[in-house]
């Protein structure tokens, strides 16, 4: 705000809440909860964890998130009006962690068997407070959670098949490798011996 008061050049600021989709990490630990449960209930099945999926706390916290497709649209709302001030860009829909795990499970047509466990839970509830946006940018939304995870689910699921298939390749010329050391070493040993 206040490089705009003081050069001239049109300023507008938008606070992102929770953004999340295609692209987004869904491993290492930054990622958002629904890149998370796409994740674990992938693996839940995959690797015959018998459908259970672990959730840090009593899974009740709440939270809201917006799909990035909505965040762009945000933008470029925010940047075409004549607001300068800070504007928050999410979603005003809460929705739960449990609730989050069951609607990536449903999405993905399998069952899941939470199992709560200690961690760390952050706050209770949060979400964005979108009053303004609403006054100012008609129209400003977010896809429905539901709506967004098929899109989120699909992409996590070719990434980490893609992964799988990179890992099996990897695998693959590791094992050949193996096998070329061993033959020369044979072959090292037949000679010595015939010496």
């Amino acid at each position: 705000m206040h490089y705009g008061h003081d050069f001239p050049i049109i300023t507008r600021i938008a606070r992102f809440h929770n953004i999340y989709g295609p692209q987004g990490t869904w491993k290492g630990g930054r990622e958002k909860a629904p890149a998370v449960f796409c994740r674990k209930v992938f693996v839940a099945h995959v690797e015959g964890n018998n459908g259970e999926v672990q959730i840090w706390g009593d899974g009740q916290q709440t939270r809201s998130f917006c799909y990035i497709d909505d965040c762009v649209e945000g933008i470029l709302r925010i940047m075409m009006s004549d607001y300068d001030k800070p504007l928050n860009l999410g979603s005003d829909e809460m929705v739960s962690i449990n609730d989050i795990c069951d609607i990536v499970a449903d999405v993905a047509g399998v069952s899941v068997k939470k199992k709560h466990i200690p961690g760390p839970e952050g706050v209770r509830g949060r979400n964005s407070d979108n009053l303004r946006i609403k006054e100012l940018i008609l129209n400003a939304k977010c896809h429905a959670i539901r709506d967004a995870q098929v899109l989120e689910k699909r992409q996590i699921k070719k990434e980490m098949t893609d992964e799988a298939q990179r890992l099996d390749m990897m695998m693959e010329i590791e094992r050949l490798n193996a096998l070329k050391i061993q033959e020369e070493i044979e072959l090292r040993r037949h000679l010595q011996n015939k010496q």
